[in-house]
């Protein structure tokens, strides 16, 4: 198929019926119909549940083996390969090198379009050669269309160098799925405004990525029952979450909850603290013994 019969076919390129009369539409209308639309979000991504559970799986267990997880795509998906890869550190208090995201085109490419970026398939085998791309990594190559040469190449050099491959996409029998070990596609459809993937398919796409590191992380145990246990007290803001947190993880008043963390050091040591009777250095010794998880530890000392 050539290129612009391949553009033709696309679920994502068509004109959404729903929309043709856009343009005459008032403020309402036009926000109460994309509203409507993004039904179509949540059953694209439920037809790949499967695919992303798998591709899950396959992120825990390179990371578990000390690999990375690399995100790669041009415009859109690209921007928000980074955005998610941006947000761990933060949030799981994870190394910026664990999870990382790469644009076509370079930092520039995340303010200023770099259109011709996403067609180069030289490109990305030196952005993956330059971060030294090896078989205990997995790379996420991002194309809402599944087409981005970009993304397909990435996807090429992974596999030869033993990388776990992955695409994701927002269209059925994408050419990026060919080139992966796990193929997530979500179709969603025509878009609002027709052919603008940063609405409808970026959405579904930034709903996955959060899935893919959220998932890997909580089975990478940088979570509690439901609570963010690895967070790095570097502001105001984060320090007071952390007492926050630790008064939600032992039911202690606030005074009691930031005495405990002050004494323990951290989030995780203070709910292994609180619910053990342990010292500090027993409580450290347990969460380093069962590499960082805390149900695990506190299992361990009650034993």
């Amino acid at each position: 198929m050539d290129t612009k019969a391949l553009f033709a076919s696309l679920a994502t390129e068509q004109v959404n019926s729903r929309s043709e009369r856009l343009d005459q539409m008032n403020s309402l209308e036009i926000a109460t119909l994309m509203n409507d639309v993004t039904a179509d979000v949540t059953a694209g991504i439920e037809k790949a549940l499967p695919q992303i559970a798998r591709a899950m799986d396959g992120i825990v267990a390179r990371l578990k083996d000390g690999g990375r997880l690399i995100y790669m795509g041009a415009g859109t998906s690209g921007r928000l390969g980074v955005l998610d890869a941006s947000e761990c550190p933060p949030t799981f208090g994870v190394s910026p090198e664990l999870v990382q995201g790469i644009i076509a085109g370079g930092d520039r490419a995340l303010r200023t379009a770099v259109e011709g970026a996403e067609d180069s398939d030289t490109l990305p085998v030196e952005d993956l050669k330059a971060r030294n791309l090896c078989e205990k990594d997995v790379v996420v190559a991002i194309s809402a269309s599944g087409y981005a040469p970009y993304c397909v190449a990435a996807l090429k050099y992974a596999r030869s160098v033993g990388a776990l491959a992955i695409a994701l996409s927002c269209n059925a029998g994408a050419n990026t799925s060919k080139e992966a070990d796990i193929a997530i596609e979500a179709p969603t459809g025509s878009e609002v405004l027709s052919g603008s993937t940063r609405l409808k398919a970026g959405t579904a796409t930034k709903l996955i990525l959060n899935m893919l590191s959220t998932g890997a992380m909580v089975q990478l145990g940088k979570c509690y029952k439901n609570l963010m246990v690895d967070v790095k007290a570097t502001n105001v803001k984060l320090r007071d979450r952390s007492i926050r947190i630790t008064m939600n993880a032992t039911g202690l008043d606030r005074a009691a909850a930031e005495a405990l963390y002050e004494q323990a050091g951290g989030i995780k040591t203070a709910i292994v603290m609180h619910e053990t009777g342990a010292t500090r250095q027993l409580a450290e010794a347990a969460l380093n013994d069962c590499g960082g998880y805390v149900r695990a530890a506190i299992e361990s000392i009650g034993q």
